[in-house]
């Protein structure tokens, strides 16, 4: 049966048709016969007894400089749509946040979300984390100075300082053991005190890649290996991170059945988790990325696993 999706998304016009997961899942929803919506944050609205917005119907195709044509454009409820994917990108601020409970605001009849707006509000990327300190290298939370330097000074390795509300690699630090620049490092982190960041001891394995696994109801359905450049200690590919193929080790598997529980509990069916050697260190749930990267290297459609889960999931409701 066609179903009505919808996708939350930044501009359609500026999407990269070979790499973004958004609209890979575009492409797979209308392969399968469904009706695809797309609309911006910008586009969301309260009508005075529900949520709407101005959407768009799309057909699209993966061609560059001509990936969308626009069949119809109105204003409709969001309760019209079957599923709605909120597929955002961070950063995570305020207009973010707000956008998040509006889309609840539905009370004749609530799509599906993909992913739960109160699972998102729940699920830092960087804090969720913490709730799983087995899994995890050794991390500290803090604003304070003298607390990252003597955590620093007990990491031979070395520590990776990140903001909090940082996306695709963007500020993430190696402090070195013994730098001279680490009280700046961390005053321009913190903001003089002022922001907590997560401090973190580096994994040597790092050198060999970040592996991004993503997981579709708590399963993992494929995996990158984000391997960083001599010129950088980040494997992100926003960064300049290279993808190859990444084997789903024994260790791997039991992260995800760890985290799996939590995942269903919050309404999180789309997740990306990054993995450093046999260390746990994100889990990312507003718009993960890597599914493209992963389907073609490993010759499977991490798009079809996500669609026939959204699919299964309406037809229970």
């Amino acid at each position: 049966m066609a179903l009505s999706l919808g996708f939350l998304m930044d501009p359609l016009e500026s999407v990269r048709v070979d790499h973004d997961t958004t609209f890979s899942l575009m492409l797979e929803a209308q392969r399968r016969g469904h009706d695809v919506y797309y609309f911006e944050q910008g586009w969301l609205r309260f009508n005075g007894r529900c949520s709407e917005a101005r959407m768009r119907r799309v057909k699209v195709r993966r061609e560059v400089g001509h990936h969308f044509d626009v069949l119809s454009e109105d204003v409709r409820p969001l309760s019209k749509l079957d599923v709605l994917f909120l597929r955002k990108d961070p950063p995570v601020d305020a207009d973010y946040l707000h956008a998040t409970q509006l889309v609840e605001l539905c009370p004749d009849r609530k799509p599906l979300f993909i992913n739960n707006p109160s699972g998102i509000r729940d699920a830092n990327e960087k804090l969720f984390t913490l709730n799983f300190p087995d899994l995890m290298p050794e991390t500290r939370v803090t604003r304070e100075l003298s607390v990252v330097l003597e955590f620093a000074a007990k990491n031979a390795q070395g520590t990776i300082l990140k903001p909090i509300d940082g996306f695709g690699g963007k500020g993430i630090l190696f402090l070195a053991p013994g730098d001279r620049n680490a009280r700046s490092m961390v005053e321009l982190l913190t903001q003089g005190g002022k922001e907590p960041i997560l401090a973190q001891a580096y994994v040597p394995e790092s050198r060999l890649g970040d592996k991004r696994i993503i997981l579709v109801d708590g399963d993992p359905v494929g995996a990158v290996l984000r391997v960083p450049s001599d010129a950088d200690h980040r494997g992100n590919m926003a960064a300049g991170g290279t993808p190859m193929k990444a084997e789903i080790t024994a260790r791997d598997l039991h992260i995800c059945q760890r985290l799996k529980p939590a995942l269903q509990e919050k309404g999180l069916t789309l997740v990306g988790i990054d993995v450093l050697g046999d260390y746990l260190t994100e889990v990312n749930v507003t718009s993960p990325t890597g599914l493209v990267e992963a389907s073609h290297l490993d010759g499977v459609s991490c798009e079809a696993r996500v669609l026939e889960v959204a699919e299964r999931m309406h037809g229970a409701r």
